[in-house]
């Protein structure tokens, strides 16, 4: 069985049908971020219960990776908790998307990371 191709066949998909993207009405933080090598912008909105993420959503435009990276996130983060978060790494974020990516490449897929270490520091209460 090819891997590869199914990892690349689930990033076309998150990319085509993003989960969790769209706002929140309330919610409790909010960051952008922009990849000026290749005008990939990420929104996360994110609502908090109890230190961990209730509800989380994205918007934004990019890059096949940049916008499945940022549905996989997201899809991910729901009902973890800031502590857990925080502790997640650049590693742990390559093989959640599944796939090989060229050095350039890692920006788009570490744009969506970046946001949502951003709301969780910006809301951080530790």
């Amino acid at each position: 069985m090819d891997f590869s191709k199914i990892y690349r066949e689930e990033i076309l998909e998150h990319y085509k049908e993003p989960l969790n993207f769209g706002t929140l009405e309330d919610f409790d933080m909010t960051s952008r971020q922009f990849n000026p090598f290749c005008g990939d912008e990420i929104v996360i909105f994110v609502t908090f219960q109890n230190d961990k993420i209730s509800d989380i959503r994205f918007q934004g435009k990019g890059c096949a990776i940049s916008v499945a990276a940022a549905s996989m996130l997201t899809e991910h983060a729901k009902g973890r908790s800031k502590e857990e978060l925080t502790k997640f790494t650049e590693d742990d974020m390559l093989s959640l998307i599944g796939i090989d990516v060229s050095e350039t490449r890692k920006k788009c897929v570490f744009l969506a990371l970046g946001v949502l270490k951003d709301c969780l520091v910006q809301n951080a209460k530790f």
